[in-house]
């Protein structure tokens, strides 16, 4: 499947830049305060999630399928600078903080579809 999108390259880069908007958007709402419980697995998998997208569309709208290591590692820089500019926005957000952890949990996402994309790269040469 992931083919179909590296020869669809337009395609890639919108849905790369409605993630990166879709994450902006949400990153802009106001929450009430919530005791850490259910919402707070429920936040983390979602930091995990979009950043895993957002690395992983990005990567096949710059790569286009090919094994070019340095525009890999442009594409975890720059969805890494992503998500601290995300986590520095919130804190003007009311009821929004700035939060290391999340930054990692994006940084994971990032990686993991990094390393994910690397491998079918990898393996379909």
């Amino acid at each position: 499947m992931i083919w179909w999108f590296e020869k669809r390259n337009k395609l890639s880069w919108i849905i790369t830049f409605l993630i990166a908007i879709i994450i902006f958007f949400i990153s802009s709402l106001s929450f009430q305060p919530s005791p850490r419980g259910d919402i707070y697995s429920k936040l983390t998998l979602y930091h995990f999630f979009a950043f895993f997208f957002l690395a992983l569309f990005l990567e096949i709208s710059l790569l286009k399928g090919k094994r070019i290591y340095f525009l890999l590692f442009l594409a975890v820089l720059i969805s890494a600078m992503y998500g601290i500019t995300d986590e520095l926005h919130q804190l003007f957000v009311p009821g929004r903080f700035c939060s290391v952890s999340n930054f990692l949990t994006n940084l994971s996402g990032i990686i993991i579809a990094s390393l994910s994309y690397s491998v079918t790269l990898e393996y379909r040469k």
